[in-house]
Protein backbone atom coordinates (compact mmCIF):
# COMPACT_ATOMS: atom_id res chain seq x y z
CA UNK A 1 0.00 0.00 0.00
CA UNK A 2 1.14 3.84 -0.15
CA UNK A 3 3.28 5.60 2.49
CA UNK A 4 0.99 7.08 4.85
CA UNK A 5 1.19 11.27 4.34
CA UNK A 6 1.90 13.22 7.08
CA UNK A 7 -0.50 15.66 8.19
CA UNK A 8 -0.33 18.33 10.60
CA UNK A 9 -3.77 19.01 12.26
CA UNK A 10 -2.59 22.01 14.14
CA UNK A 11 -4.50 20.91 17.31
CA UNK A 12 -2.15 20.65 19.97
CA UNK A 13 -2.41 17.45 22.31
CA UNK A 14 -3.23 17.80 26.16
CA UNK A 15 -0.81 16.37 27.57
CA UNK A 16 2.18 16.98 24.76
CA UNK A 17 4.13 19.83 23.92
CA UNK A 18 4.27 20.30 20.21
CA UNK A 19 8.42 20.51 18.68
CA UNK A 20 7.41 23.88 17.46
CA UNK A 21 6.91 24.98 20.81
CA UNK A 22 10.32 23.22 22.05
CA UNK A 23 12.69 24.18 19.69
CA UNK A 24 13.91 27.40 17.62
CA UNK A 25 11.99 28.12 14.52
CA UNK A 26 15.33 29.73 13.55
CA UNK A 27 17.34 26.86 13.31
CA UNK A 28 19.09 25.56 9.72
CA UNK A 29 17.34 22.40 10.08
CA UNK A 30 14.26 23.82 10.53
CA UNK A 31 14.64 26.18 7.65
CA UNK A 32 15.87 23.77 5.19
CA UNK A 33 12.63 21.52 5.96
CA UNK A 34 10.94 24.45 4.86
CA UNK A 35 12.23 24.73 1.74
CA UNK A 36 12.20 20.85 0.13
CA UNK A 37 9.46 19.98 -1.69
CA UNK A 38 8.61 17.24 0.31
CA UNK A 39 4.62 16.05 -1.61
CA UNK A 40 7.26 16.03 -5.19
CA UNK A 41 9.05 12.87 -3.46
CA UNK A 42 5.21 11.15 -2.73
CA UNK A 43 4.50 11.70 -6.62
CA UNK A 44 8.03 11.00 -7.66
CA UNK A 45 8.21 7.43 -5.51
CA UNK A 46 4.45 6.62 -5.95
CA UNK A 47 5.17 4.00 -8.90
CA UNK A 48 7.72 1.84 -6.44
CA UNK A 49 4.29 1.16 -4.53
CA UNK A 50 1.75 -1.44 -4.52
CA UNK A 51 -1.95 -1.51 -3.88
CA UNK A 52 -2.06 -4.47 -1.74
CA UNK A 53 -1.00 -4.98 2.36
CA UNK A 54 -0.51 -2.66 4.90
CA UNK A 55 0.44 1.23 4.58
CA UNK A 56 4.15 1.98 3.90
CA UNK A 57 6.32 4.36 6.06
CA UNK A 58 5.95 8.02 5.40
CA UNK A 59 7.69 9.14 2.33
CA UNK A 60 9.19 12.49 4.07
CA UNK A 61 10.12 9.95 7.30
CA UNK A 62 12.30 7.92 4.72
CA UNK A 63 14.32 10.75 2.64
CA UNK A 64 14.77 12.73 5.58
CA UNK A 65 16.37 9.92 7.27
CA UNK A 66 18.65 9.37 3.80
CA UNK A 67 19.58 13.03 4.08
CA UNK A 68 20.58 13.41 7.60
CA UNK A 69 22.39 9.65 7.21
CA UNK A 70 24.69 11.58 4.91
CA UNK A 71 24.88 14.30 6.00
CA UNK A 72 26.37 13.65 9.30
CA UNK A 73 28.13 10.39 8.37
CA UNK A 74 26.09 8.14 10.70
CA UNK A 75 25.31 4.69 10.10
CA UNK A 76 21.32 2.91 10.03
CA UNK A 77 21.33 2.30 13.76
CA UNK A 78 23.45 4.87 15.26
CA UNK A 79 20.91 6.97 13.09
CA UNK A 80 17.98 5.11 14.07
CA UNK A 81 18.58 4.30 17.89
CA UNK A 82 21.38 7.18 19.20
CA UNK A 83 20.95 10.31 17.03
CA UNK A 84 17.60 10.48 16.05
CA UNK A 85 15.96 9.82 19.33
CA UNK A 86 17.43 12.79 20.88
CA UNK A 87 17.65 15.25 18.50
CA UNK A 88 14.31 17.29 17.76
CA UNK A 89 15.68 19.13 15.38
CA UNK A 90 15.96 15.68 13.32
CA UNK A 91 12.88 14.47 14.22
CA UNK A 92 11.26 17.65 13.15
CA UNK A 93 13.31 17.43 9.76
CA UNK A 94 11.33 14.05 9.41
CA UNK A 95 7.63 15.57 10.08
CA UNK A 96 6.61 14.67 13.43
CA UNK A 97 4.56 16.82 15.47
CA UNK A 98 5.69 15.56 18.96
CA UNK A 99 8.62 14.49 20.47
CA UNK A 100 9.16 10.54 19.73
CA UNK A 101 11.20 8.81 22.64
CA UNK A 102 11.02 5.52 20.25
CA UNK A 103 12.77 4.80 16.96
CA UNK A 104 10.45 5.33 13.91
CA UNK A 105 11.04 2.21 12.36
CA UNK A 106 13.79 -0.53 12.38
CA UNK A 107 17.22 0.40 10.56
CA UNK A 108 16.46 -2.69 7.73
CA UNK A 109 13.74 -0.37 6.37
CA UNK A 110 16.64 2.25 5.02
CA UNK A 111 18.06 -0.74 3.17
CA UNK A 112 14.82 -1.94 1.90
CA UNK A 113 14.22 1.67 0.80
CA UNK A 114 17.10 2.05 -1.15
CA UNK A 115 16.56 -1.31 -3.05
CA UNK A 116 13.28 0.18 -3.86
CA UNK A 117 14.05 3.66 -5.02
CA UNK A 118 17.33 2.34 -6.53
CA UNK A 119 19.82 4.95 -7.94
CA UNK A 120 16.85 6.80 -9.98
CA UNK A 121 15.15 7.48 -6.83
CA UNK A 122 18.43 8.76 -5.45
CA UNK A 123 19.09 10.98 -8.39
CA UNK A 124 15.56 12.23 -7.24
CA UNK A 125 16.69 13.47 -4.15
CA UNK A 126 20.42 14.60 -5.42
CA UNK A 127 18.13 17.04 -7.74
CA UNK A 128 15.80 18.38 -4.66
CA UNK A 129 19.15 19.05 -3.25
CA UNK A 130 19.97 21.01 -6.42
CA UNK A 131 16.52 22.83 -5.90
CA UNK A 132 17.09 23.98 -3.01
CA UNK A 133 20.36 25.43 -3.30
CA UNK A 134 19.12 27.72 -5.71
CA UNK A 135 16.59 28.98 -3.43
CA UNK A 136 18.93 29.05 -0.33
CA UNK A 137 21.50 30.80 -2.24
CA UNK A 138 23.90 28.66 -1.89
CA UNK A 139 24.84 28.09 -5.72
CA UNK A 140 24.06 30.93 -8.59
CA UNK A 141 21.89 29.70 -11.45
CA UNK A 142 24.33 30.70 -13.72
CA UNK A 143 27.00 28.71 -11.98
CA UNK A 144 25.31 25.60 -13.55
CA UNK A 145 26.54 26.16 -17.11
CA UNK A 146 30.01 25.95 -15.94
CA UNK A 147 31.23 22.70 -14.05
CA UNK A 148 34.06 20.88 -12.84
CA UNK A 149 34.36 17.27 -13.99
CA UNK A 150 36.96 14.12 -12.65
CA UNK A 151 36.90 10.96 -11.29
CA UNK A 152 37.78 9.01 -7.68
CA UNK A 153 37.54 5.96 -6.57
CA UNK A 154 35.13 4.91 -4.30
CA UNK A 155 36.70 2.01 -2.16
CA UNK A 156 34.33 -1.42 -1.04
CA UNK A 157 34.01 -2.70 2.26
CA UNK A 158 36.17 -5.63 1.26
CA UNK A 159 39.54 -7.48 3.04
CA UNK A 160 42.76 -6.94 1.43
CA UNK A 161 42.53 -9.89 -1.62
CA UNK A 162 45.19 -12.07 -0.94
CA UNK A 163 45.32 -15.47 -2.64
CA UNK A 164 45.63 -17.19 0.43
CA UNK A 165 42.57 -15.89 2.21
CA UNK A 166 40.30 -15.58 -1.15
CA UNK A 167 41.29 -19.95 -1.30
CA UNK A 168 40.49 -20.40 2.77
CA UNK A 169 37.25 -18.27 2.40
CA UNK A 170 36.10 -20.14 -0.27
CA UNK A 171 36.76 -23.10 0.76
CA UNK A 172 34.80 -22.48 4.12
CA UNK A 173 31.73 -21.36 2.20
CA UNK A 174 31.96 -24.19 -0.16
CA UNK A 175 31.94 -26.71 2.84
CA UNK A 176 29.15 -24.75 4.76
CA UNK A 177 26.87 -25.00 2.16
CA UNK A 178 27.51 -28.40 1.20
CA UNK A 179 26.95 -29.33 4.82
CA UNK A 180 23.25 -26.96 4.88
CA UNK A 181 22.28 -28.98 1.50
CA UNK A 182 23.03 -32.33 3.00
CA UNK A 183 26.05 -33.43 0.92
CA UNK A 184 28.47 -35.66 2.38
CA UNK A 185 32.47 -34.57 0.91
CA UNK A 186 35.37 -36.96 0.92
CA UNK A 187 37.16 -34.81 3.11
CA UNK A 188 36.67 -31.23 4.10
CA UNK A 189 40.22 -29.94 4.54
CA UNK A 190 39.27 -27.18 6.90
CA UNK A 191 41.46 -28.34 9.37
CA UNK A 192 44.86 -28.96 7.11
CA UNK A 193 43.49 -25.60 5.11
CA UNK A 194 43.79 -23.27 8.76
CA UNK A 195 47.27 -24.71 9.69
CA UNK A 196 48.48 -23.44 5.82
CA UNK A 197 46.76 -20.32 6.40
CA UNK A 198 48.53 -19.88 9.18
CA UNK A 199 52.00 -20.88 8.15
CA UNK A 200 51.34 -18.56 5.13
CA UNK A 201 51.13 -15.51 7.53
CA UNK A 202 54.31 -16.84 9.47
CA UNK A 203 56.51 -17.44 6.37
CA UNK A 204 55.19 -14.09 4.92
CA UNK A 205 56.46 -12.38 7.97
CA UNK A 206 59.39 -14.00 8.12
CA UNK A 207 59.87 -13.17 4.53
CA UNK A 208 60.72 -16.63 3.67
CA UNK A 209 58.60 -16.61 0.52
CA UNK A 210 59.31 -19.64 -1.02
CA UNK A 211 57.76 -21.95 1.86
CA UNK A 212 55.04 -19.26 1.68
CA UNK A 213 54.23 -19.68 -1.73
CA UNK A 214 54.07 -23.71 -1.18
CA UNK A 215 51.46 -23.34 1.32
CA UNK A 216 49.51 -21.12 -1.02
CA UNK A 217 49.82 -23.82 -3.81
CA UNK A 218 48.31 -25.83 -0.67
CA UNK A 219 45.46 -24.00 0.12
CA UNK A 220 44.56 -23.82 -4.09
CA UNK A 221 44.94 -27.54 -4.35
CA UNK A 222 42.37 -28.24 -1.10
CA UNK A 223 40.21 -25.62 -2.66
CA UNK A 224 40.25 -27.60 -6.04
CA UNK A 225 39.57 -31.40 -4.68
CA UNK A 226 36.42 -29.82 -2.78
CA UNK A 227 35.13 -27.72 -5.66
CA UNK A 228 35.26 -30.77 -7.90
CA UNK A 229 33.77 -33.11 -4.99
CA UNK A 230 30.85 -30.95 -4.59
CA UNK A 231 30.28 -31.11 -8.15
CA UNK A 232 30.15 -34.56 -9.00
CA UNK A 233 27.45 -35.12 -5.76
CA UNK A 234 25.26 -32.54 -7.04
CA UNK A 235 25.80 -33.41 -10.59
CA UNK A 236 21.90 -34.29 -12.40
CA UNK A 237 20.16 -33.35 -9.03
CA UNK A 238 18.55 -29.76 -9.52
CA UNK A 239 17.35 -29.64 -5.68
CA UNK A 240 21.25 -29.57 -5.12
CA UNK A 241 22.04 -27.46 -7.77
CA UNK A 242 19.95 -24.62 -6.62
CA UNK A 243 21.88 -23.56 -3.32
CA UNK A 244 25.07 -23.80 -5.40
CA UNK A 245 24.06 -21.56 -8.47
CA UNK A 246 26.41 -18.59 -7.67
CA UNK A 247 28.98 -20.01 -5.77
CA UNK A 248 30.80 -22.68 -7.94
CA UNK A 249 31.03 -20.15 -10.59
CA UNK A 250 33.03 -17.59 -8.12
CA UNK A 251 35.10 -20.65 -7.48
CA UNK A 252 36.13 -21.62 -11.03
CA UNK A 253 36.94 -18.02 -11.83
CA UNK A 254 38.84 -18.17 -8.83
CA UNK A 255 40.89 -20.95 -9.39
CA UNK A 256 41.76 -20.38 -13.30
CA UNK A 257 42.68 -16.78 -12.53
CA UNK A 258 46.60 -16.00 -12.16
CA UNK A 259 48.95 -13.54 -11.75
CA UNK A 260 48.47 -11.61 -15.17
CA UNK A 261 44.65 -12.62 -15.61
CA UNK A 262 42.16 -9.55 -16.57
CA UNK A 263 39.09 -8.91 -14.40
CA UNK A 264 40.28 -10.84 -11.50
CA UNK A 265 38.33 -11.76 -8.64
CA UNK A 266 38.75 -9.75 -5.31
CA UNK A 267 36.13 -11.03 -2.90
CA UNK A 268 33.43 -13.46 -2.96
CA UNK A 269 30.84 -11.02 -1.44
CA UNK A 270 31.58 -8.61 -4.13
CA UNK A 271 32.63 -9.77 -7.34
CA UNK A 272 32.01 -6.50 -8.87
CA UNK A 273 34.65 -5.45 -7.17
CA UNK A 274 37.67 -3.70 -9.70
CA UNK A 275 41.61 -2.99 -8.84
CA UNK A 276 42.69 0.58 -9.71
CA UNK A 277 46.47 1.32 -9.45
CA UNK A 278 46.34 4.77 -7.92
CA UNK A 279 50.67 5.41 -7.65
CA UNK A 280 50.66 7.11 -4.41
CA UNK A 281 52.65 6.74 -1.31
CA UNK A 282 49.74 6.00 0.94
CA UNK A 283 48.07 3.07 -0.98
CA UNK A 284 49.09 1.80 -4.23
CA UNK A 285 46.20 -0.18 -4.96
CA UNK A 286 42.41 0.74 -4.59
CA UNK A 287 39.24 -1.80 -4.35
CA UNK A 288 36.28 -0.67 -5.40
CA UNK A 289 34.46 1.32 -8.44
CA UNK A 290 35.27 4.31 -9.99
CA UNK A 291 32.59 7.41 -9.77
CA UNK A 292 32.19 10.75 -11.84
CA UNK A 293 32.06 14.05 -10.19
CA UNK A 294 30.59 17.28 -11.59
CA UNK A 295 30.66 20.10 -9.77
CA UNK A 296 29.58 24.16 -10.03
CA UNK A 297 32.92 25.41 -11.16
CA UNK A 298 32.35 28.52 -8.83
CA UNK A 299 30.63 26.94 -5.72
CA UNK A 300 31.68 23.24 -5.56
CA UNK A 301 28.05 22.01 -5.92
CA UNK A 302 27.79 18.55 -6.57
CA UNK A 303 25.55 17.96 -10.05
CA UNK A 304 25.99 14.07 -10.76
CA UNK A 305 27.90 11.40 -8.55
CA UNK A 306 27.83 8.32 -11.13
CA UNK A 307 29.29 5.09 -10.44
CA UNK A 308 30.95 2.55 -13.40
CA UNK A 309 31.48 -0.82 -14.01
CA UNK A 310 34.75 -2.33 -14.32
CA UNK A 311 37.91 0.18 -15.22
CA UNK A 312 36.57 2.58 -17.74
CA UNK A 313 38.92 5.30 -19.21
CA UNK A 314 38.54 8.52 -17.99
CA UNK A 315 37.64 9.84 -21.27
CA UNK A 316 35.24 7.80 -21.55
CA UNK A 317 32.97 8.63 -18.30
CA UNK A 318 32.29 11.97 -19.45
CA UNK A 319 29.41 11.22 -21.02
CA UNK A 320 27.39 9.85 -18.69
CA UNK A 321 28.38 12.33 -15.79
CA UNK A 322 27.79 15.39 -17.58
CA UNK A 323 24.28 13.66 -19.52
CA UNK A 324 22.95 12.95 -14.94
CA UNK A 325 24.53 16.46 -13.90
CA UNK A 326 21.33 17.79 -16.93
CA UNK A 327 19.05 15.29 -15.43
CA UNK A 328 19.57 17.16 -11.97
CA UNK A 329 20.21 20.36 -12.23
CA UNK A 330 17.92 20.79 -15.74
CA UNK A 331 20.25 23.29 -17.12
CA UNK A 332 22.81 22.03 -20.00
CA UNK A 333 26.57 23.15 -19.44
CA UNK A 334 28.16 25.22 -21.60
CA UNK A 335 31.79 25.02 -20.46
CA UNK A 336 33.46 21.88 -18.98
CA UNK A 337 36.92 21.81 -17.25
CA UNK A 338 38.28 19.03 -16.94
CA UNK A 339 42.17 17.32 -16.34
CA UNK A 340 44.40 15.63 -18.61
CA UNK A 341 43.25 12.42 -18.34
CA UNK A 342 39.96 12.90 -20.16
CA UNK A 343 41.88 12.95 -23.73
CA UNK A 344 40.13 11.60 -26.21
CA UNK A 345 36.68 12.05 -24.53
CA UNK A 346 33.19 10.65 -25.39
CA UNK A 347 31.09 13.59 -25.68
CA UNK A 348 29.61 15.00 -28.25
CA UNK A 349 27.55 17.74 -26.90
CA UNK A 350 27.40 21.69 -27.62
CA UNK A 351 29.04 22.20 -24.30
CA UNK A 352 33.09 23.02 -24.80
CA UNK A 353 35.18 20.90 -22.90
CA UNK A 354 38.13 22.63 -21.56
CA UNK A 355 41.25 20.09 -21.30
CA UNK A 356 43.78 21.68 -18.18
CA UNK A 357 46.66 22.86 -19.25
CA UNK A 358 45.13 23.80 -22.71
CA UNK A 359 46.41 28.06 -23.38
CA UNK A 360 44.82 28.71 -27.03
CA UNK A 361 41.35 30.34 -27.55
CA UNK A 362 40.79 31.13 -23.69
CA UNK A 363 39.54 34.17 -22.75
CA UNK A 364 40.57 35.78 -19.43
CA UNK A 365 37.36 34.44 -17.93
CA UNK A 366 38.11 31.00 -19.18
CA UNK A 367 41.45 30.76 -17.11
CA UNK A 368 40.03 32.11 -14.37
CA UNK A 369 37.59 29.28 -14.28
CA UNK A 370 40.08 26.75 -15.36
CA UNK A 371 42.05 27.08 -12.36
CA UNK A 372 39.19 26.88 -10.26
CA UNK A 373 39.63 23.38 -11.48
CA UNK A 374 41.37 21.76 -8.54
CA UNK A 375 39.19 22.82 -6.15
CA UNK A 376 37.18 19.97 -6.89
CA UNK A 377 40.04 17.67 -4.93
CA UNK A 378 38.13 19.48 -1.92
CA UNK A 379 35.03 18.67 -3.10
CA UNK A 380 35.62 14.80 -3.49
CA UNK A 381 37.15 15.15 -0.27
CA UNK A 382 34.31 16.06 1.54
CA UNK A 383 32.05 13.90 0.32
CA UNK A 384 34.49 11.18 1.50
CA UNK A 385 35.48 11.43 4.84
CA UNK A 386 32.65 13.27 5.91
CA UNK A 387 29.70 12.05 3.80
CA UNK A 388 30.37 7.93 2.92
CA UNK A 389 31.84 8.15 0.22
CA UNK A 390 35.82 6.44 1.56
CA UNK A 391 33.69 3.56 2.08
CA UNK A 392 30.70 1.57 0.14
CA UNK A 393 28.78 -1.50 2.39
CA UNK A 394 26.14 -1.48 -0.38
CA UNK A 395 25.64 -4.74 -1.83
CA UNK A 396 26.74 -4.93 -5.60
CA UNK A 397 26.94 -1.92 -8.12
CA UNK A 398 23.81 -0.64 -7.73
CA UNK A 399 25.05 -0.11 -4.20
CA UNK A 400 28.08 1.62 -5.27
CA UNK A 401 25.93 3.82 -7.74
CA UNK A 402 23.16 4.57 -4.89
CA UNK A 403 25.98 5.25 -1.95
CA UNK A 404 27.99 8.01 -4.34
CA UNK A 405 24.39 9.68 -4.90
CA UNK A 406 23.70 9.72 -1.77
CA UNK A 407 26.83 10.77 -0.26
CA UNK A 408 26.31 13.61 -2.95
CA UNK A 409 23.16 14.83 -1.31
CA UNK A 410 24.65 15.05 2.01
CA UNK A 411 27.64 17.16 0.61
CA UNK A 412 25.18 19.44 -1.00
CA UNK A 413 23.15 19.74 2.48
CA UNK A 414 25.87 20.77 4.30
CA UNK A 415 26.26 23.47 1.87
CA UNK A 416 22.70 24.81 2.14
CA UNK A 417 23.00 24.47 5.84
CA UNK A 418 26.29 26.66 5.97
CA UNK A 419 23.72 29.19 3.78
CA UNK A 420 21.11 29.24 5.57
CA UNK A 421 23.46 29.42 9.06
CA UNK A 422 25.21 32.30 7.12
CA UNK A 423 22.10 34.40 6.05
CA UNK A 424 20.36 34.28 9.67
CA UNK A 425 24.14 35.57 11.21
CA UNK A 426 23.43 38.47 8.41
CA UNK A 427 20.21 39.63 8.81
CA UNK A 428 20.84 39.13 12.93
CA UNK A 429 23.93 41.48 12.59
CA UNK A 430 22.00 43.99 10.18
CA UNK A 431 19.14 43.75 12.70
CA UNK A 432 21.66 44.62 15.78
CA UNK A 433 23.24 47.50 13.66
CA UNK A 434 20.16 49.09 13.14
CA UNK A 435 18.64 48.53 16.44
CA UNK A 436 22.23 50.50 17.81
CA UNK A 437 21.71 53.45 15.39
CA UNK A 438 18.23 54.02 16.04
CA UNK A 439 19.25 54.36 20.36
CA UNK A 440 22.28 56.53 19.49
CA UNK A 441 19.68 58.31 16.79
CA UNK A 442 17.29 58.83 19.89
CA UNK A 443 19.21 59.57 22.85
CA UNK A 444 21.14 62.67 20.63
CA UNK A 445 17.77 64.07 20.78
CA UNK A 446 17.74 64.28 24.31
CA UNK A 447 18.05 67.03 26.59
CA UNK A 448 21.11 67.37 28.66
CA UNK A 449 19.89 67.00 31.94
CA UNK A 450 18.11 63.88 30.72
CA UNK A 451 21.16 62.47 29.32
CA UNK A 452 22.95 63.09 33.09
Amino acid sequence: MHPKRSSRSGNDDLFRNGLDNLINPRHELVQLGSLIDWSGFDEAFGQFYKTVGGPALPTRLMVGLCYLKHSFDVSDERLLELCWVENPYWQRFCGFEYFQHEPPCDPTSLVRYRKRIGPDGMETLLAETVRVGLDAGAVRPSSLERINVDTTIQPKAIAHPLDSRLYHKALETLVRQAKRAGIRLRQSYLRLAKQARLKVQRYGHARQYRRMRREVRRLKTFLGRVYRDVGRKIAGNPALQQPFARLPGLVERLLAQTKSSKAKLYSLHAPEVACFNRGKASGRYEFGAKVGIAATNREGFILAATAFEKTPYDGHTLKATVEQSLRTSGVAAERIYVDRGYRGHDYQGDARVIIAGQKRGLTPTMRREQKRHNGLEATIGHAKFDHRMDRSYLLGHLGDAINALAAACGYNLRRIIDAIRRLCALILSRATNRMAKTNIRWASQLPLNAMA
